[in-house]
């Protein structure tokens, strides 16, 4: 009984998690100043060729299990296509929360766009502080991380952060050549990338003081 309530405890974690992190995506998309790296193919996806960005999350979470295949081979795990019925979800939570975001009201003032996506790097950051501890099952993005770190010998940290760079710069040529401007990729990219991590750490120091 108590191990089925502990399961059912992280697996509620998982998904709020999950959804907390699309709330923050969305903030930062109607912020206009650019979205994290990890959201800025699918977004560039939706700006460049009219895809909206819950199929495109849809979309490039199957092409991400797709590259894990190429790359485990043999060592790819049957369990791992499961990142695919998480991706649809984490896509349909996209979906529902730009829809939300449509709710707030568009603003040029650049103070309130940086306040938008400040707000965004909190959420972000909580809903990774609930969803990775959980440990259920990670989404696409990290299962490549983690097979090029298993595959290469490659230390976790060191390949998210190439693979963060590799998504803005994919996202930034994209954009570029089809668009002629940034796209997807801005000062909210930037700002996301640097303080995501930062604000995890500080909600790590704050949930270990509060268990004492």
């Amino acid at each position: 009984m108590e191990n089925q309530r502990s399961f059912t405890n992280r697996l509620v974690c998982y998904f709020v998690g999950l959804f907390i992190m699309t709330i923050g995506i969305a903030i930062s998309v109607k912020s206009n100043l650019g979205v994290s790296p990890v959201s800025s193919i699918p977004y560039t996806m939706t700006v460049c060729w009219g895809i909206e960005m819950g199929k495109a999350t849809i979309l490039f979470h199957a092409v991400l299990i797709l590259i894990q295949v190429l790359i485990l081979r043999k060592k790819f795990k049957l369990k791992l296509l499961l990142q695919l019925p998480v991706g649809i979800i984490f896509g349909y939570f996209t979906t529902f929360c730009n829809s939300l975001a449509e709710n707030i009201p568009t603003t040029d003032n650049f103070l309130i766009r940086i306040c938008m996506i400040l707000i965004s790097v909190v959420l972000v950051a909580i809903g990774i502080f609930l969803y990775l501890p959980a440990d259920i099952m990670p989404l696409a993005g990290e299962g490549v991380m983690q097979a090029v770190s298993d595959t290469l010998h490659i230390e976790f940290s060191k390949v998210k952060i190439a693979f963060d760079v590799t998504m803005v710069i994919i996202s930034l040529v994209t954009c570029l050549l089809l668009l002629h401007n940034l796209g997807s990729v801005g000062l909210g990219t930037v700002i996301a990338a640097i303080m995501v991590g930062i604000v995890l750490g500080w909600i790590k120091k704050f949930w270990a003081k509060y268990k004492k």
